[in-house]
């Protein structure tokens, strides 16, 4: 997720809402991209927190954290360039797209933990009946905008993003969840981690 989230902003064809928040919020106070990205995700998980009234698994801290600082570390890389070409930053941005979405998927999929972003999409799922998708746009338009007026980037591929970002992840979250399904359960002795538990995955509206 984090290399889909670079892929996006060195596209230079539009970060993702929460990104243009975080890069909006380094170019008003410093600090890193990836520094925002966790302050912002201690803030959210707090937020899914109060609404779920229970304490966030340790999946959702280790997201948090890790997203930040891989956000950083691939940032860092002397190659991580923009393309030359306007078909070279398409295909980043597509690519991006597609890590973000089914990175998403595999590690909600694994019942560790949702990270701060996603608790908080699954939290209003689950206390609204909302659909994902739904529930998904929404938090990245409103996100987007007060991340454009902050000065983040936008670009055509932020609102291609708010379109497609909801719908592909209904897609991949149950495409994900019949994944980790079948590779755990080829894995010797490992029956007991099966992702079967239907109260979760029937709360989720898709």
């Amino acid at each position: 997720m984090s290399l889909g989230i670079v892929f996006f902003i060195k596209s230079n064809l539009g970060a993702t809402p929460w990104d243009v928040l975080h890069v909006g919020l380094f170019y008003r106070l410093g600090l890193t991209i990836g520094t925002w990205s966790i302050i912002m995700g201690i803030l959210v998980l707090t937020a899914a927190a109060l609404i779920t009234r229970e304490i966030p698994h340790i999946g959702a801290f280790l997201n948090m954290i890790l997203i930040g600082v891989f956000i950083d570390f691939y940032m860092a890389l002397p190659f991580m360039e923009t393309p030359d070409s306007f078909y070279g930053q398409l295909v980043m941005f597509a690519a991006g797209m597609l890590l973000t979405a089914y990175g998403m998927g595999i590690y909600i999929s694994a019942s560790l933990g949702t990270g701060p972003r996603d608790s908080l999409m699954m939290a209003l799922n689950a206390k609204t009946g909302w659909k994902i998708k739904n529930v998904k746009a929404g938090i990245e338009i409103m996100v987007f905008i007060i991340g454009w007026r902050l000065g983040g980037p936008v670009n055509w591929g932020t609102i291609l993003y708010c379109l497609v970002i909801g719908p592909l992840t209904g897609l991949a979250l149950p495409q994900c969840y019949s994944l980790i399904s079948f590779v755990l359960a080829k894995l010797p002795n490992k029956k007991n981690l099966l992702v079967t538990d239907e109260n979760s995955k029937g709360d989720v509206s898709i």
